[in-house]
């Protein structure tokens, strides 16, 4: 197995590629809720990623807007899973990703040699505006334009399924 790329190779690997970044280091985030603090000085979509399989065994990597409820009872409807979904482990996530929870990032594909994992986009984080994710670990957050992210994507193999994300009828997530 390929040692996963660092987050110094993924900063390389953006700029080699004429994607443009901001990067803002800060101290380590695991939830978006301990992100707040560290909002004001970064501008454009903060987000959120789920790591999810479905009962098949397909792997999906979701990222939406930081605060998006998603209805996860029916989001495989959505992506083209097959039944509902469930969260992927961290074993798997480390295989597939080679990051760790609290490290879920949409950079994380760039681990993904094999094509073995669904990039899906929320419809909102297409929008046009900048998005921020974390460089493969939670002590740090890039900034890059949608276009430099759909970029991004596409040089490492994975065109992102852009979806509109279920929202929950009761107000609740899942």
């Amino acid at each position: 197995m390929t040692a996963p790329v660092t987050p110094d190779q993924l900063c390389d690997y953006l700029t080699e590629n004429g994607i443009a970044f901001h990067r803002t280091d800060h101290p380590a985030v695991f939830t978006v809720a301990e992100t707040a603090p560290h909002r004001d000085e970064m501008v454009g979509h903060h987000t959120k990623n789920l790591f999810l399989k479905d009962k098949k065994g397909q792997i999906f990597l979701v990222s939406a807007e930081a605060h998006a409820r998603i209805d996860l009872k029916r989001l495989h409807e959505r992506i083209g899973g097959s039944g509902r979904l469930s969260f992927g482990s961290a074993e798997l996530l480390l295989e597939k990703l080679g990051v760790t929870p609290g490290s879920v990032t949409a950079f994380a594909v760039i681990n993904d040699r094999a094509g073995d994992v669904t990039m899906v986009l929320d419809a909102t984080l297409a929008n046009g505006d900048d998005v921020n994710f974390h460089p493969l670990i939670n002590t740090a957050t890039l900034r890059v334009s949608r276009d430099d992210l759909l970029a991004f994507f596409r040089s490492t193999g994975h065109e992102p399924l852009i979806v509109d994300l279920p929202v929950p009828p009761d107000g609740q997530n899942g």
